[in-house]
């Protein structure tokens, strides 16, 4: 016969095994509070008051941090699946490759919440007690998952996308994306769970016959707590923290829809380089912008023709063009430290400014020490980049200063924030230039439209993004989208945008 110890034990190991289950089912429900899901803000309360309910019944600090990484798990799993198709469907990597490299980097991102589940239980004291509802536990897990997000963010150069304060772009706690930025927000979030979770404890408590008076309108102190927070996000929203600044600008966001696949090939070149003279030329405007390497070749290889043709129109026009390639140094003739580069002409000058990429794509554009065999397994072209200065000049067209950022960049608010306070006259507008073609027609485009907004409302400061594939869009100093391209199609969005001028509480401080 089974020992009693076995036969308790396995019905206690069942048990934990559904517990990880569930906390996996609801960071992948997690997933559905991000783009493209409209007002997913809301949703975002209900899973993370799952959340913490899951983690505050875990019995011990190993069970807390198995239960944070299987949300953690549940959610990049589904959030980030689209990097399966840049190293497959684009990189040629074989499928069980990639996939199994897809996994383990869903891992190691699970690792952060379950540190910061791990360190709730901790601060909570719950290695000393079983838990019990309280204004100090409530905080401790605010504060524990922040921590987790900032170190995700941070640590091997970061990785800060589906922090958990994007869903609230649209939802009731946006107004404070001026003050405490996305790390802020998402503490708020996992506050408002926590206090939701020690409200309803609380009143359970109270429903027991041998209840203290007065323990039924302790529920009631974190609900008002919740609820003041919301309705104080949702009047934050209409806080004017920057103000208009210069002329408005009559702009071009231009989307070629060059498939990857060619895009480096011989006819892909020159496809690319016949579409965008088209496209630059086509209309006189303040500016035109084109995506990220909508050249793509070294600068000092662009043909005479196309090179030629732009300037005319420049010239001619008025016009300021603002265009993605590749940037290098000449030594004897030679190019050397390549970067990912927009380079800018305005209307009679014959100066070139130069902005380089600065915060690189791990495995896209630098090459992490020991990695070199992982890349090898990938067709793709340009591995490693040389960075560009943290804080760099801005752009300026008719007197408005445009602060630029290349793809990926733009998903740290906090440097964003920097080259702002050190510019010598902060940029009125921010400008990404992006291909996000790498990741197919998935929900990879509508997350990073996601993240640039929360940049424009971090900042008081509208944001133009020029993609390949999409999305290309126009957002105001809101947050809101003012005009967007549909997805995968060739053309160009015509907008006019109102430089703004001074600085919100996160762009003093961030960074």
């Amino acid at each position: 016969m089974p020992s009693t110890d076995a036969t308790v034990a396995r019905p206690a190991r069942r048990a934990n095994l559904l517990h990880l289950a569930a906390a996996a089912a609801a960071g992948a429900l997690n997933t559905l509070s991000f783009a493209p899901t409209p007002h997913g803000g809301w949703l975002e309360f209900a899973v993370f008051t799952l959340a913490f309910w899951l983690i505050s019944n875990a019995r011990s600090r190993r069970d807390a941090a198995l239960t944070g990484g299987a949300f953690g798990f549940g959610n990049f799993v589904t959030g980030v699946w689209w990097l399966y198709v840049s190293m497959h469907d684009f990189g040629g990597m074989p499928a069980p490759m990639a996939s199994a490299a897809l996994l383990l980097f869903c891992a190691y991102l699970a690792l952060y919440p379950a540190l910061a589940a791990a360190l709730w239980h901790v601060l909570a004291g719950r290695d000393r007690a079983a838990y019990k509802p309280s204004w100090h536990a409530s905080f401790a897990f605010a504060s524990a998952w922040a921590i987790g997000e900032w170190l995700r963010g941070t640590i091997f150069t970061g990785f800060p996308w589906l922090a958990s304060g994007y869903p609230q772009v649209d939802g009731p706690l946006s107004g404070f994306a001026p003050i405490v930025g996305v790390y802020g927000i998402g503490w708020l979030v996992a506050l408002v769970a926590a206090l939701i979770v020690q409200a309803a404890l609380r009143f359970a408590a109270a429903l027991a016959p041998q209840a203290a008076r007065g323990a039924r309108a302790a529920s009631i102190a974190p609900l008002a707590v919740v609820a003041a927070l919301l309705v104080g996000g949702i009047a934050l929203r209409h806080v004017q923290w920057t103000t208009p600044s210069n002329a408005p600008l009559r702009v071009r966001l231009l989307q070629g829809n060059v498939p990857q696949s060619m895009k480096f090939d011989e006819a892909g070149v020159r496809n690319a380089l016949s579409l965008y003279q088209r496209l630059i030329t086509e209309k006189p405007v303040d500016l035109v912008v084109t995506p990220e390497t909508a050249v793509p070749m070294l600068v000092q290889q662009i043909p005479a023709e196309f090179g030629s043709a732009v300037r005319h129109f420049i010239d001619q026009t008025g016009t300021a063009v603002l265009f993605g390639a590749i940037g290098a140094t000449l030594v004897d003739s030679r190019p050397t430290d390549y970067t990912n580069a927009l380079f800018g002409v305005t209307p009679g000058s014959g100066d070139l400014y130069r902005y380089d990429k600065h915060h690189l794509v791990p495995f896209g554009e630098f090459i992490p020490w020991g990695f070199r065999w992982f890349v090898n397994m990938m067709n793709i072209p340009l591995g490693d980049f040389a960075r560009g200065a943290p804080v760099q000049p801005p752009f300026i067209v008719k007197g408005q200063p445009l602060a630029l950022d290349v793809c990926y960049e733009d998903i740290f608010g906090e440097e964003i924030a920097h080259t702002l306070r050190g510019q010598q006259t902060p940029a009125g507008v921010l400008v990404n230039a992006t291909n996000l073609a790498w990741f197919g027609d998935t929900i990879a485009l509508d997350q990073h439209l996601q993240i640039a907004r929360m940049r424009a409302l971090e900042t008081g400061r509208p944001m133009l993004r020029a993609t390949n594939t999409g999305a290309t869009a126009f957002i105001d100093a809101d947050g809101s989208v003012r005009g967007r391209l549909p997805s995968y199609s060739v053309g160009a969005l015509d907008v006019t945008v109102q430089g703004r001028a001074g600085m919100t509480p996160y762009s003093r401080i961030a960074g």
